[in-house]
């Protein structure tokens, strides 16, 4: 079996800030997305730049940049929330950006054990590119 490419949440970090040749990546529901094609919307100084380098899955699912709703935890979202974040996951993270790669939380349990539940997102619109 081979194992998904991931991206350990504080490597993330590396690319919360745009730099000329350096990707942007941001995640979503534990998937991460080079968002660099994006650059206007997450890029240094854009509007959506606190949603990069790190799991922003709260705040998508909110549409908040609020730094405590920057974070991979969905506790206490709303249905309508949750549906949201479904759409915005499918219809722009997924329908716009190549995955690069899972974090640890998607594709590990607590124990640092494989999710032997762990099944990669379909995108077959993009071709794979080996990056790492």
């Amino acid at each position: 079996i081979e194992m998904p490419r991931t991206v350990l949440p504080r490597c993330t970090q590396t690319y919360h800030f745009y730099q000329e040749g350096q990707p942007i990546y941001l995640a979503v529901k534990g998937v991460v997305f080079d968002v660099t094609s994006g650059k206007e919307f997450y890029g240094k100084g854009a509007p959506y730049n606190a949603l990069a380098g790190k799991d922003s899955t709260r705040g998508v699912a909110k549409m908040s940049l609020d730094p405590a709703d920057l974070t991979h935890d969905i506790t206490g979202l709303t249905q309508e929330e949750l549906k949201s974040l479904d759409d915005i996951f499918n219809n722009v993270y997924k329908a716009k950006y190549p995955i690069v790669g899972y974090t640890s939380r998607r594709i590990l349990n607590e124990d640092g054990s494989p999710n032997l539940d762990f099944k990669p997102e379909d995108q077959p619109h993009f071709n794979i590119r080996d990056e790492f």
